[in-house]
């Protein structure tokens, strides 16, 4: 009994429908001390009130519930919009009105966070939001706290649900892939430009026509004369070299530039440049 008490102590909320409600039923009553009528009238409305606030609280306590799950990625990207989705199933008997607010990390220093969501009787509905983390580290997400209201919009009820979660933010592997792809795709990055990279080391790749803008130095004077056109040795950048990535972790790389440090920004350039140059060896 106790235990019951205190979780619907804990739990009961009221909307601003249900204040402005009772704020306008006392003005009533407060204004029958003059007009006789307004006070007859006022005391039937505060009954029938009375009565569908705790029909309203009876409905949403005891005749259904929200079932819920919060969809985490398995790690995060430093410094890049992260999708986080929400998957809500209504198992009450009539309509009902959600607002979702969820326990963000600390890092994040959102308090306005807040989805509103309407669901159908015995509907399933998925919902997502973006977050940016700025900084490296383990972020913790706590509870999904969900408040459900009725069709009369005057209790709200809260649940629960999803356990924390601890997700690991990395430096940005979603960066370091957009420019992987660009590097493959030889084009820069607006997508519109084919860049040529011409080498000029003894790593030699092919025999093609002479076109506009070679180096006149790489012509191939045999094959010139089978040919009986213009023919160039193409050659390619030398592979298998050592790369180091020297990274300054002075005082000055902790200051912050649109919400990041210094240092993030250039450990997420270092891996972009690092993974290229592994993958084309």
């Amino acid at each position: 009994m106790w235990k019951s008490i205190k979780n619907l102590y804990r739990n009961i909320f009221f909307t601003r429908r249900f204040y402005l409600i009772w704020i306008s039923l006392i003005f009533i009553i407060f204004l029958g001390y003059w007009i006789p009528v307004l006070f007859i009238i006022g005391k039937y409305l505060w009954l029938s009130f009375a009565v569908l606030s705790i029909f309203d609280i009876f409905y949403l306590f005891s005749t259904g519930n929200i079932k819920a799950e919060r969809i985490l990625p398995v790690i995060m990207s430093n410094g890049d919009d992260n999708t986080v989705l929400i998957k809500i199933q209504n198992k009450y008997n009539l309509p009902v009105q959600l607002s979702i607010i969820d326990e963000l990390p600390v890092q994040f220093q959102k308090r306005d966070f807040n989805l509103n969501l309407s669901l159908k009787s015995g509907e399933t509905k998925q919902t997502s939001y973006s977050v940016l983390p700025v900084k490296r580290g383990i972020y913790v997400f706590h509870f999904l706290n969900i408040f459900v209201s009725s069709p009369l919009k005057l209790g709200l009820k809260r649940w629960r649900l999803s356990q924390p979660k601890q997700v690991k933010v990395y430096p940005s592997f979603i960066q370091m892939r957009q420019y992987e792809l660009l590097a493959f795709a030889n084009k820069s990055r607006n997508g519109l430009k084919k860049i040529r990279r011409l080498g000029h080391t003894l790593e030699f790749e092919q025999i093609k026509t002479y076109q506009s803008g070679d180096d006149y130095r790489t012509i191939n004077w045999k094959a010139t004369a089978k040919h009986q056109k213009l023919m160039v040795n193409q050659y390619q950048d030398e592979k298998s070299q050592n790369i180091y990535s020297l990274l300054d972790m002075g005082r000055h790389m902790a200051l912050p530039f649109k919400g990041m440090t210094l240092l993030d920004y250039a450990i997420n350039s270092s891996l972009a440049l690092t993974n290229i140059a592994l993958k084309k060896k």
